[in-house]
């Protein structure tokens, strides 16, 4: 790390005064800049455009030894509207050598954070300059090496970048917000024999006789966001193929390319389907995906270029329990919702998110069926309304940085939003409004209100009141519906009331247009209701009593709906196989009874239900009752032919504290081929103590699987366990074979290490094997063992985390150590509150010192240049 620490003395005070000092200065030079504005504390806003970025270059040479790169970046630009005396481009840990221009410039400065060049004279609006700065950098964010010094193959030695939201100034100055696009060609120096991917298309490659190493020159003149810029290099193995004229191509390191193919076979149908459904061609000229090791997220979509977690990939042996099909087309799709068109600033986010995440479903139900399409926006649902009580709308500007907002409402709700605007438009209306919208914005940024707009030119109606109430309001309508039938009158009663709380962001009274469906025997009768009262009762004249009611059917309103209803109703929706949303909700609420008769619905709905989603559901509910009769029912449907359904089955099993399960589970683990299923059963057996589960714990914990899947599940059985006599049992297993787990995996295992030793008299071998793993140089693993640590709750631990403090602003390894020595304080006997405070205290001031430094050294830099100008 390279935080500079400082000691805390008597030069407090003038360290305080000084920092008063300068917090009034200020300048008077007009800048661009990139950063992150707030008019107000709690509100973020998009920065000005002072000048137009017409394009960035990168030449950047890597060191795959060093970890380190050396870079040439040109930015060519054009002051917009005003005189341009200043230019301010972000460039975080940037070691700047040199800055020339075709413009005269007066000096430029350097901070952590940015760079800033002072041009004199001004520069005038509408002309064309550029600048060239000269750079090395050791990136800790933003560019991530994968070499064998870190423990990876040597045949697999890679890099890659990921730019959103802030992260491309770790490797290149540049402006970066989503507001500001440009055409950009990346050039990468490498050896010979690695592969070169970036964005666009691939200019030249050629070797450099002075240096020995191949220059790769790419370029995207399509105009399109700083964050999207990426690149790729290192040891790959590549498979091909095509869509029409455009070419695929899908990358993996060498030792995955057995794998590439389960993931990359969907991809052309994919484009056939957006391009279908969008109604607009792929708009790019190629389209690469590339698996990368320990990636840090699960997918990319960079311009032309998706970058995607190993994760991803799978064997035939798990059968249908993985699929990369969910994460392959919601990467795809951004290429039109997202890098076509893109947010203008993050509070818009779900305009790049939601899309993906709805057009991932759509994609899901045109390959798979109506009932899985159904089956995924319900679950959404569910994660949605147990969650949005008291969060922020969707479209909001009080979020403290931009990944604040990469959470379920831009994704999971601003999915739901763009489903209930395709039902309530009608599918045909709904693709000629999207096409348009894309058509009109097409390499743009955009704001909600633009798909307000074409929305209500196309329909002719205002949806001022939806957008209000979804997106700049938040909350889901809670609901209570009753049913009651008057044999009389032959008239069904429906009543829903409104229970949701507002709160502070939300919706009193939500205006909801739904559906009421009435099946008499076989026959379903669908009435219209629009919602737009606390209370209500609607009345409807049937010919006889329905022997089911469904409320909202076909699942076309985001709500969490309370609807009490007979048993025998129940039964009924659940055997009604026309209609599998009835089936969900019907799951749902039988799994609060425990009667003979509901468990053997459940049982049938688990062994003979068409669709595998009310078949893991079912296995869920038995899994809740938790009965007698429900153990059995589960013990008798163990033998599934969809292993999805086979592995849920056996995880509600393991649940489950009876002297039958290790013996249902040696069962399991002697005839199971499916290592997801093997896995499922391993885990569930760390609930039991005795000599089997120790046989099954020895015999997995050092075996060999593909990504060490199954000796992941026994270190799982052990934190279940909570064996301490295993801890140098672990210690030696994970010492063996540590390059065998992704890294995720190795560190929630050192977790595990310091879970089952936490109560150990002496910890002292634990504390220094994960304090080992401190320093790793994969930043998963620090921060594994970094919350190992607090895990582990030894107080001596607290001197190593806390050489990680004194940095401003903290990364998320730092912000770790800082928790987790919050935590050990804690729990450390014998120090008064008071001092625990006063380590506090002190802490903060050395960040304070920390500021304060770097502020004297900018302003020393800034009185040099003016030096230098006079």
């Amino acid at each position: 790390m390279n935080a500079k620490r400082y000691t805390c003395g008597r030069f407090l005070c003038l360290s305080v005064l000084l920092v008063w000092g300068l917090s009034g200065f200020t300048g008077t030079d007009r800048s661009c800049s990139a950063a992150q504005t707030k008019d107000t504390p709690d509100r973020q806003y998009a920065p000005a455009r002072d000048v137009d970025i017409i394009r960035v270059t990168i030449d950047v040479t890597p060191d795959f030894e060093e970890r380190t790169i050396r870079g040439v970046t040109t930015v060519r630009f054009a002051p917009i509207s005003r005189l341009l005396t200043e230019l301010k481009l972000n460039a975080i840990d940037l070691n700047v050598a040199s800055v020339v221009s075709d413009a005269k410039i007066a000096g430029y400065t350097t901070t952590d954070k940015d760079i800033k060049i002072t041009f004199r004279p001004p520069l005038l609006p509408g002309e064309e300059h550029s600048v060239t700065i000269m750079y090395d950098a050791e990136p800790r964010q933003g560019l991530y090496f994968r070499t064998p010094a870190m423990g990876y193959p040597p045949t697999d030695a890679h890099l890659f970048t990921q730019g959103e939201s802030h992260d491309a100034p770790h490797w290149f100055p540049n402006f970066d917000y989503p507001n500001e696009r440009f055409s950009s060609e990346v050039i990468c120096h490498v050896p010979p024999e690695m592969t070169v991917i970036s964005n666009g298309r691939l200019v030249s490659e050629r070797i450099d006789p002075e240096t020995g190493l191949k220059a790769v020159h790419w370029l995207q003149e399509k105009p399109h966001v700083n964050y999207l810029i990426a690149l790729v290099a290192g040891y790959f193995e590549k498979l091909e193929s095509r869509h029409g004229d455009i070419p695929l191509g899908f990358y993996t390191p060498p030792s995955q390319f057995a794998q590439a193919a389960n993931s990359f076979e969907g991809t052309a149908d994919m484009l056939a389907f957006y391009e279908q459904e969008i109604g607009i061609p792929y708009p790019w000229n190629k389209y690469d995906q590339v698996v990368v090791e320990d990636f840090v997220a699960s997918g990319m979509e960079n311009t032309t270029l998706t970058i995607l977690t190993d994760g991803t990939l799978f064997t035939d042996a798990s059968e249908n329990i993985h699929s990369s099909q969910y994460l392959i087309a919601h990467e795809l799709v951004h290429q039109w919702f997202g890098d076509y068109v893109t947010c203008k600033d993050w509070s818009h986010l779900w305009l790049n998110e939601g899309f993906a995440t709805y057009y991932e479903a759509l994609y899901d139900g045109h390959k798979n069926g109506r009932d899985s399409f159904l089956y995924g926006l319900y679950q959404r649902a569910k994660q949605i309304v147990s969650r949005d009580g008291n969060a922020l709308p969707i479209v909001t500007r009080d979020y403290e940085n931009a990944d604040d907002q990469f959470d379920y409402r831009s994704y999971e709700k601003g999915n739901w939003v763009l489903h209930m605007l395709r039902n309530q438009l009608g599918e045909t209306l709904y693709r000629r409004i999207i096409k348009t919208y894309v058509e009109r914005h097409a390499l743009n940024v955009v704001v909600t209100e633009d798909l307000r707009s074409v929305i209500e030119e196309f329909s002719g109606q205002s949806f001022d009141r939806f957008f209000d109430q979804w997106l700049y309001h938040s909350g889901c309508p809670e609901l209570k519906v009753s049913y009651k039938w008057s044999e009389e009158d032959k008239l069904a009663k429906i009543g829903v009331e409104q229970t949701q709380n507002a709160g502070e962001h939300g919706t009193g009274v939500f205006y909801l247009p739904a559906k009421v469906r009435f099946w008499l025997g076989d026959k379903p009768t669908d009435r219209d209701v629009v919602i737009d009262s606390k209370e209500q009762d609607f009345y409807f004249a049937l010919a006889s009593e329905p022997n089911v009611v469904c409320f909202d059917p076909d699942l076309t309103l985001l709500a969490k709906v309370t609807f009490d209803k007979p048993r025998a109703m129940l039964y009924a929706q659940l055997d009604n196989m026309a209609e599998v949303a009835g089936r969900f909700r019907a799951v749902d609420a039988l799994r609060e009874e425990k009667d003979k008769k509901t468990i053997g619905k459940l049982q049938e709905a688990l062994n003979q239900d068409p669709f595998y989603g009310v078949r893991i559901k079912a296995s869920a509910a038995l899994g809740r009752i938790h009965s007698d009769e429900a153990f059995e029912a589960l013990a008798d449907s163990m033998d599934q032919s969809d292993a999805r359904v086979r592995q849920r089955v056996i995880e509600d099993l393991g649940r489950f504290y009876r002297s039958e399960v290790p013996l249902l589970m040696q069962s399991v683990l002697a005839r199971e081929q499916n290592p997801e299923v093997l896995a499922a059963a391993i885990r569930a057996t760390g609930r039991y103590t005795g000599p089997q589960t120790r046989d099954v714990i020895d015999k997995y914990l050092r075996s060999k699987s593909y990504r060490n899947e199954l000796a992941g599940a026994a270190i799982a059985a052990l934190r279940t366990l909570d064996d301490a006599s295993y801890v140098e049992e672990l210690m030696a297993a994970l010492r063996s074979s540590e390059w065998q787990y992704r890294s995720w995996d190795f560190a929630a295992a050192l977790d595990t290490l310091a879970s089952i030793a936490r109560n150990e008299e002496d910890r002292t071998p634990v504390r220094q094997f994960l304090a080992g793993y401190l320093n790793d140089s994969r930043q998963s693993i620090q921060a594994g063992a970094i919350a190992a640590l607090a895990t582990l709750g030894d107080p001596k631990a607290i001197p190593i985390l806390e050489t990680f403090q004194g940095r401003e602003p903290r990364d998320w390894v730092e912000q770790r150590a800082v928790e987790a020595v919050d935590k050990l304080r804690e729990k450390k006997p014998l120090v008064p509150e008071e001092i625990v405070e006063l380590r506090k205290t002190l802490d903060e001031l050395k960040e304070q010192t920390n500021k304060l430094k770097e502020e004297i050294e900018d302003l020393r830099k800034k009185s040099s240049a003016g030096e230098t100008d006079s």
